[in-house]
């Protein structure tokens, strides 16, 4: 039975796959509506859209933005021209385009809505908006309302293309005189308004005379419109919308506008001006029309993925799209069954038994690849029925390759604008393969032909010239074809299972020998380099890729430059560890080695090394020759297995990283840019396989270390490099386990170097276990031994011998053990011209930094005498009184070296008290400081004892000598100040002082002051001080007395003046508070000078208050002269007022100093002297006032 016999519809019936705006015709719009098919998903979009329609109808909205998206293919074009028809309800073959969806839609309300929509006046604008644009490139689109309004402009019959002259158009319909301006144009020019107003600028005096014939414009007038006519024209959005309003309200009723606009959104890709354009539109349209006017787009995209707006304004675009539906490939792939594949009932039944004797075999038939994205097969029978003779999984797939295709640019015009659709290519399989018998399944090769004349002349190029090649075969041909189609489909990968799958031609097809055929098919096509392979998936290459190929093929490529980039994956790659884990405690370095070839300078004695297949000019190395190659080097040598693949695809990898290094700076076509890009991408895959490659040889390779060949188990190729590092280090580095307690940083140094131990021990008792002990032997044996034969040796060179074979410690742990040695007293560190010793802060600095180790000396310690260590433990009893004597030699001169420290701290402490006072005792200190600054300067442990030894006497006696003047200062310092601070009073006041027991008070507390040891006299100095301040205090009583007598009545005084004038009370507070600051003063006076001084204060205050008072007289007095101004006599006439100076003159200054009267010559020359001293201050108008 032919396949053809199986379609309920003749399946080469002519179906217009593409439906295309402007394609009207009744044919056409007959057969688009007769056969129309209505989905599921198409019920739910007519609901949702005829319901949002019905609410603008007698009903104000401005909810009238719908936006309908769907993939290339997907029906959105001829679902908007069904809108179209729907909604202008025109008469086809005598039915109403509404009355051809009475069987279509089972929903009588969504019906009822169409009818209702259908009945509704409507003038319905459908276009297509890149061929109504006039933009002339991508870069330069027009904008959106200029091509609404274009369109608007041809509904209504003007001139679209010249939006001034159309604006004049309707002008005239306005005014009745248009129909008169045609006839007359006509009339004058010959030819119809209609055909000649394109040619605008050629009818300039037809225009302006059937203007000024026809309507209210002269012909100046008709002439100024003719010229200045576009200049003066502007078109907003706002004037767009408005123009509309006024157009449907002109037509009465409920009428509406509707613009439905195919392929908005590759229109407006990606330029965000264009979709604020589109969004102000539909909002002003919305605004002033009030849901009378509508826009209906398409896009390939829906509103969220082709707007690039942020904020606000993404929000007010997707406000003006409220309806928005969407065409998945559900609809495309029931829309196919349904008008090309439905079956008759005579099928069915065929396929139905067909289908339950092969359901099996169609199972293991269709199979794909791990890695590929999800394809569908046959679920069930019924299944079967509506998708045979193809297969479900082709559906989909041809839909991402038909947009691959065009995202790629490999289609030509009609392709790239939507004219090829999933319909007509499945139609066009179909007929192709109608003579077939049932049983055949249609390969996806087939699709080929359906867009063959659609694809690009360089595609086309290839498949004709595969055709023509003696060498190809048929088969070759198709399985060229298929790996074209499926070149830029990701869900797709190119491996032989899938490419197998997708050339299925019947369902008895045997998949075994299907792939083996492929694979053949496969081997030719990349003879002729008309594909290639990249890892398991073949690649369709256009003639650009082809002649790239042929170039990067010739690129020679060192083998040793492909054996280091195998080295260096290995190493930087898989096996990334800069350094081996031994264990928790040590890494070591290890050289990286391939083919001989060194990845780095060598820096280690041990390494890893790489054997591939190229080794030694491709001669594989037999099991002998290996063993006795890790016999001769400290080397894991691993033996890769002899498969070249590796080294093959690392060999590509380098020619195509040359190509693309040469062509890097060289300009060339936009093709070759794109394939350059594939190119880098196509090196990351290799690379990722080489590694892929890398880990298999690895699990498989051959290890050897010392003469042996390595059984390990595992087969990860980390674990295996680590085993077999294992073995190398415990084969050279057989010590390395004298290390059993490591030094993790310098901290543990420290540490190490502060233990309670007072001497660690390098042998331990029977059940004392010692750290590291054979380690410490080791060393210890061997400074002893380079000691004994004067060989110079630094912990640098310690270090450095250690750290190899046999040993291989780390330098932490080397140090360490120096460091107990040290710490046992084993060993001495110098450091230039002094040794070191355990005490010293710096000492883990010097054997740690770099600066210091090379020239830390380090040799075998020699023991100090006995008598000498005995004489430093009773000098740290009796001298310091510490009784915790330290056992070792380095502890016990520590210890005393830090009580020293204390000591001279304490020394230099008591003699700063000196600085400013004469204690007894500085002597004594003074002795002490250069006795132990003395022995401080010393840092050599038998040179420190032997100096202990001979100052031992001295020693002795500073300590008996020091102790009173410790007690001096810890108890008796605080009397003896205070009696100096008495001595000091006295001396200060002594003028005054005449008492006899005073003074020999005084004396006495000078006699212990003096002495050089008073420490035994002090005690007397307490009742000494208060017998003084007693005394003293009572003279000084005396004293005071008439001083005050005298401030008082100077103080009286000046009350006594202020009480005379209205002013006291603003003064009173100031001058009060000053005389009592000075009473009390006299009050807390400890000395005679300093009160007798208080009774000339006392005057000085008393003269400056009266000098305010008489301020403060003058200050009134010119403030009244100034308010009692004469308002009739000019001050010409009156003679100035000036006021006589009022003068404060001191008794006390006047008869200053002692004067004795005994006579009466004495009272005159007493008199004389004050008239003498008056006159001279008396001086023109001034007034003396004694005070």
């Amino acid at each position: 039975m032919e396949l053809r016999k199986l379609f309920y519809k003749n399946i080469e019936r002519e179906i217009k796959g593409v439906i295309k705006i402007g394609q009207d015709d009744d044919a056409n719009v007959y057969q688009e509506l007769e056969e129309y098919i209505v989905t599921r998903e198409l019920a739910r979009h007519f609901s949702t859209f005829f319901e949002a329609y019905k609410k603008s109808i007698n009903n104000y909205t401005d909810k009238m933005g719908v936006w309908i998206s769907g993939f290339f293919g997907s029906g959105k074009s001829h679902f908007l021209k069904i809108l179209s028809y729907l909604l202008a309800n025109k008469e086809v073959r005598g039915k109403k385009a509404v009355s051809y969806f009475d069987d279509k839609i089972s929903d009588p309300m969504v019906l009822a809505d169409m009818k209702m929509a259908g009945e509704t006046k409507a003038d319905v604008i459908l276009f297509n908006i890149e061929s109504k644009s006039d933009s002339d490139s991508k870069a330069n689109k027009e904008s959106i309302v200029k091509v609404f309004n274009k369109v608007f402009d041809e509904m209504q019959g003007f001139c679209g293309s010249l939006p001034w002259l159309a604006e004049s158009e309707g002008q005239m319909v306005k005014e009745g005189t248009y129909e008169a301006f045609k006839k007359r144009f006509e009339e004058l020019s010959g030819t119809k308004w209609e055909d000649a107003r394109e040619d605008f600028y050629f009818e300039e005096d037809n225009i302006v005379k059937a203007l000024a014939d026809t309507t209210k414009m002269s012909i100046d007038a008709a002439r100024h419109w003719y010229n200045k006519a576009e200049e003066n024209y502007s078109l907003s959005v706002e004037k767009f919308a408005k123009k509309v309003k006024e157009y449907i309200e002109s037509k009465g009723g409920d009428h509406h506008v509707i613009f439905l606009v195919d392929e908005m959104g590759q229109y407006i890709g990606d330029d965000t001006g264009l979709m604020l354009n589109l969004q102000t539109v539909v909002e002003d349209l919305g605004t002033y029309c009030g849901g009378k006017a509508w826009v209906i787009v398409t896009s390939q995209q829906d509103i969220d993925s082709i707007t690039r707006v942020k904020g606000n304004d993404f929000s007010k675009i997707q406000g003006r799209f409220n309806t928005r539906l969407s065409l998945s490939s559900a609809n495309v792939d029931e829309v196919i069954k349904k008008r090309i594949l439905l079956k008759n009932d005579v099928a069915k039944d065929t396929l139905k038994l067909l289908y339950a004797e092969k359901e099996a075999i169609l199972k293991n038939l269709i199979t794909f690849s791990a890695d590929t994205a999800e394809m569908k097969t046959y679920k069930s029978a019924d299944d079967f029925i509506e998708v045979y003779p193809f297969i479900p999984y082709q559906f989909n797939l041809l839909q991402s390759v038909f947009t691959a295709i065009r995202t790629h640019g490999a289609s030509g015009k009609h392709l790239s604008e939507g004219e090829r659709s999933l319909l007509s290519a499945f139609q066009e399989a179909a007929i192709r393969y109608a003579d077939h018998e049932v049983g055949t399944l249609i390969p996806f090769s087939a699709f080929y032909e359906t867009i063959e004349t659609f694809l690009d002349h360089n595609i086309r190029t290839v498949i004709l010239h595969a055709q023509d090649n003696d060498r190809l075969t048929d088969k070759d041909v198709e399985v060229l074809k298929v790996l074209f189609l499926i070149k830029w489909v990701k869900e797709m990968p190119a491996n032989l299972e899938n490419i197998a799958t997708l050339m299925v031609r019947h369902i008895d097809d045997d998949k075994i020998e299907l792939k083996k055929e492929m694979e053949e098919s496969l081997k030719r096509l990349l003879k002729e380099t008309l594909i290639q392979k990249n890892g398991d998936e073949y690649i369709f290459l256009t003639y650009e890729e082809q002649e790239v190929n042929r170039e990067i093929q010739h690129i020679p490529v060192d083998i040793g430059e492909i054996v280091l980039k195998i080295g260096e994956e290995i190493f930087n790659g898989i096996y990334g560890e800069k350094k081996f884990r031994y264990n928790a405690r040590y890494y070591f370095d290890f050289n990286k080695i391939i083919d001989d070839r060194l990845l780095s300078s060598p820096k280690s004695e041990i390494g890893v090394k790489i054997i591939t297949p190229y080794f030694d000019t491709g001669v594989e190395l037999t099991d002998y020759e290996l063993k006795m190659m890790s016999a001769r080097e400290n080397n894991l040598i691993i033996k890769l297995p002899s498969d070249t693949t590796i080294l093959e695809e690392m060999g590509n990898i380098l020619k195509i990283q040359t190509y693309l290094l040469r062509k890097g700076g060289t300009s060339s076509t936009e093709v070759i840019e794109e394939i350059k890009i594939r190119k880098s991408k196509e090196v990351a895959e290799r690379k990722e396989r080489v590694k892929t490659l890398l880990v298999e040889a690895l699990k498989e390779a051959e290890f050897y270390v010392n003469m042996q060949k390595l059984d390990i188990k595992s087969k990860n190729p980390v674990e295996r490099i680590n085993s077999g590092l294992k073995v190398l280090i415990d084969s050279i580095y057989n010590k390395l386990n004298y290390i059993t307690h490591f030094i993790e940083s310098t901290k543990d140094l420290h540490d190490l170097l502060l233990e309670n131990d007072i001497q660690l021990k390098l042998t331990g008792d029977e059940d004392e276990e010692v750290p590291n002990k054979l380690a410490l032997e080791e060393v210890n044996h061997y400074i002893e031994r380079n000691t004994q034969r004067h060989i110079p040796m630094t912990l640098k060179s310690i270090i450095t011998f250690y750290s190899g074979t046999p040993y291989g410690w780390k330098e932490l742990d080397i140090t360490g053990l120096v460091v107990r040695l040290f710490k046992s007293q084993e060993i001495r560190l110098q450091l230039g011209s002094d040794y070191l010793n355990t005490s010293d802060k710096n000492v883990i600095q010097y054997m740690t930094k770099r600066d210091y180790v090379d020239r830390l000396i380090v040799k075998k310690r020699t023991k100090t005498p006995e008598k000498y260590i005995n004489n430093a433990k009773k000098l740290v009893r009796e001298v310091f009184g510490y009784t915790a004597v330290p056992g070792d030699e380095d502890g016990l001169m520590n210890k005393f070296r830090e009580l020293s420290k204390e000591e001279l701290s304490e020394i230099n402490r008591l003699l700063v008290y000196y600085e400013n006072s004469n204690y007894p005792g500085k002597e004594v200190l003074e002795n002490g400081r250069e006795l132990f600054e003395e022995i401080l300067k010393i840092h050599d442990a038998v040179e420190f004892y032997e100096k202990l030894y001979e100052l031992k006497d001295q020693l002795l006696d500073y300590e008996e000598d020091v102790f009173d003047v410790k007690k001096f200062f810890n108890n008796q310092k605080g009397q003896f100040d205070k009696a100096l601070k008495q001595l000091n009073i006295y001396e200060k006041n002594k003028t005054y002082v005449l008492d006899s027991e005073t003074i020999k008070i005084v004396q006495e507390i000078e006699e212990i002051i003096k002495s050089p040891k008073p420490y035994s006299q002090i005690s007397k100095l307490p009742h000494l001080i208060d017998e003084f301040r007693s005394r003293f205090a009572k003279l000084l009583e005396e004293e005071c007395r008439p001083i005050r007598n005298v401030i008082e009545s100077d103080y009286q005084k000046v009350k006594d003046e202020l009480n005379l004038y209205d002013f006291k009370n603003e003064l009173y507070p100031k001058f009060e508070a000053k005389f009592k600051d000075l009473l009390n003063r006299l009050d807390s006076a400890n000395n005679f000078y300093e009160a007798i001084a208080m009774k000339e204060e006392s005057d000085r205050l008393k003269m400056r208050f009266f000098e305010e008072i008489e301020k403060k007289k003058r200050e009134l007095k010119l403030k009244e002269q100034g308010r009692a101004q004469p308002t009739t006599i000019s001050d010409a006439d009156t003679p100035e007022y000036r006021p006589r100076k009022v003068v404060n003159i001191s008794i006390a200054n006047i008869l200053h100093g002692a004067k004795t009267i005994e006579t009466e010559d004495d009272i005159e020359e007493l008199l004389e002297y004050i008239r003498q001293q008056l006159k001279k201050e008396l001086k023109e108008n001034t007034v003396l006032k004694l005070v």
